[in-house]
């Protein structure tokens, strides 16, 4: 589907419009069209030839105009006159995490800045500081941005590469009949990827390589030989494929998932033996005594199978050695999910498809959890209509059968630490999240308060996106998270791993901190719209790479345990 190419060209030519300066109501329309458009679960093709895209609330003649442009000519014109009206290297700046589009256009007219280089000038400079509304924090956080641009570029999220992947697997097995696994980075869950590397067994190899070098998605062959292959796809993603016999293919599987530093510690152990491990196999002198699975590899290493997710050289090894690895959660495990929006806020999906979506992945339970009044971009609830949802609730629980609708809200945590619903509004919903969605810049204790106040709010059962960053684009709050996570041992409160593919936030690290100082891990999809629900995934495999167990994660809890742990009736 081309949703997705079209979303990103509208919310580019939205940034482009505010760097410029331009009407927020125009760059605001956009970026409205840009959320649609990639919100939607059908090819936008497909409604566009069958008259129905226009009827899509919010995509009115011109938004469907500019899309069948794309469809027709590959290319939306106000997007390309756009372009050429500011400096190229300005669309790079918006790749900066903490650098947004009206602080860019503030560099480019006041200080000429019209590059990455030029931006890193002006830094050493110290001339922003005199800019307005440009303090040494937010100085502090554009060079701490530049410096994770640069450590991260060319990277994309696990969530955003993960259903390519996947599709690469499926077609390529499928037109070829050979075994086809993905393996590196994309295997082990990081969160962010540089490519895509796919393993394939088979014994003749040039058809594979034929067959891979001829998928409708590639766009550009880089290299093709007797045993591998690389190609470009969609938004310059690479994906690399091997063929191995099958002799090789654990031992290959094996090596090519990585991490290094694991894969070294392994060879260590091997050689320790007096084996010798590579992507071949694992061999005794000349003979290979293990290489068809990586069960079989292990084994023979005196080792239990590692999962990929733990694969990093953390202690997993001695953890194996000792017969100590964690029973790791597993997706099968999730019993529903705690942060789900409706079109009652920014959602797109009413509660009943939610709950129909739900119950169709096997869910006891799903939450509803809009955003409150104070954030008002996103039709925020007051108390009022929250209480409207809530009779809404009643009557979808009542309709369908098989999955329980719990009451929920994502509920601001203000500037000043109170929340922005009253307790005894907050006391009558069954689970409520609470997240900081303003004043990122504020000092570290003042952040800390603010979440440390709503950990110890009795009302208040998880606190969602506990960092606050979004992968690529903006860093983490300045917060003393480990302080927070004590308060929510002693609370009771859990701790949201958000599993949204731009968030997963807590990140693998700070869940197995978290749950190391006795906190529960909650999972929530963040999902506005119904399809957005399978990234409960992503969630999980982020807690796996925590080393998080079913007993860790308040979503396994069977609804009556759930109710109990959260005192809801």
């Amino acid at each position: 589907m081309k949703n997705r190419e079209i979303a990103a060209i509208f919310d580019s030519l939205a940034d482009i419009l505010e760097i410029k300066g331009e009407d927020g109501f125009r760059v605001n329309a956009y970026r409205r069209s840009a959320r649609i458009v990639g919100d939607l679960p059908t090819d936008v093709a497909d409604m566009l030839a069958e008259g129905t895209l226009t009827k899509v609330p919010g995509i009115g003649k011109g938004t469907a105009g500019s899309i069948e442009e794309y469809l027709t000519r590959g290319k939306i014109t106000r997007y390309e006159e756009e372009r050429k009206t500011i400096p190229k290297g300005l669309v790079e700046l918006l790749s900066i995490p903490g650098l947004g589009p009206k602080t860019i256009g503030l560099l480019w007219k006041e200080l000429g800045v019209k590059s990455l280089a030029g931006l890193k000038r002006a830094l050493r400079g110290g001339k922003i500081l005199d800019l307005p509304r440009m303090g040494a924090k937010k100085v502090e956080n554009i060079e701490a941005g530049v410096r994770a641009y640069e450590s991260r570029s060319g990277r994309l999220t696990l969530g955003a590469i993960l259903p390519t992947a996947e599709s690469t697997i499926e077609e390529l097995a499928a037109a070829t009949g050979v075994d086809v696994v993905l393996a590196g980075s994309v295997r082990r869950y990081r969160e962010t990827i540089g490519d895509i590397d796919v393993l394939a067994t088979s014994t003749k190899a040039a058809p594979v390589i034929e067959a891979f070098t001829a998928l409708e998605c590639v766009e550009e062959i880089l290299a093709s030989g007797s045993t591998k292959a690389s190609v470009r796809v969609s938004g310059a993603l690479q994906i690399d494929l091997r063929i191995v016999p099958p002799a090789s293919a654990g031992a290959a599987l094996m090596y090519f998932t990585g991490s290094k530093a694991h894969n070294v510690r392994l060879r260590g152990i091997a050689l320790d033996k007096g084996l010798k491990l590579n992507e071949y196999g694992l061999f005794q002198g000349e003979r290979r005594v293990a290489g068809r699975s990586e069960e079989a590899v292990f084994k023979r290493l005196g080792l239990p199978f590692i999962a990929p997710e733990l694969r990093e050289d953390r202690g997993e090894v001695e953890a194996a050695l000792e017969d100590d690895l964690p029973d790791l959660v597993e997706e099968k495990h999730i019993r529903g999910d705690f942060h789900v929006h409706s079109n009652w806020s920014d959602g797109r999906s009413t509660i009943e498809e939610v709950a129909r979506a739900a119950k169709a992945r096997g869910y006891a339970y799903v939450s509803i959890n809009d955003h409150t009044r104070s954030l008002g971009i996103a039709h925020g609830l007051s108390v009022a209509r929250l209480e409207q949802q809530m009779e809404e609730i009643d009557a979808v629980n009542t309709k369908i059968k098989g999955i329980t609708v719990l009451k929920g809200t994502e509920v601001d945590i203000l500037s000043d630490g109170r929340l922005d619903l009253p307790d005894d509004m907050l006391e009558r919903l069954d689970v409520v999240v609470a997240s900081i969605h303003s004043g990122f810049g504020q000092p570290r204790e003042k952040i800390t308060g603010r979440m440390i106040a709503a950990v110890e709010n009795p009302h208040v059962d998880i606190i969602g996106h506990p960092t606050g960053r979004l992968l690529g684009t903006r860093p983490a709050y300045d917060v003393d998270l480990e302080r927070v996570m004590r308060a929510a041992a002693e609370s009771g409160t859990a701790l949201e791993i958000n599993a949204y593919h731009e968030r997963l936030d807590l990140n693998d690290m700070n869940a197995r901190l978290a749950t190391d100082l006795g906190v529960t891990i909650a999972i929530g999809t963040d999902a506005h719209i119904v399809d957005q629900l399978w990234m409960m995934g992503l969630g999980v495999h982020t807690a796996r790479r925590g080393w998080l167990r079913r007993k860790d994660i308040l979503n396994t809890f069977t609804l009556k345990a759930l109710r109990k742990r959260l005192g809801s009736v």
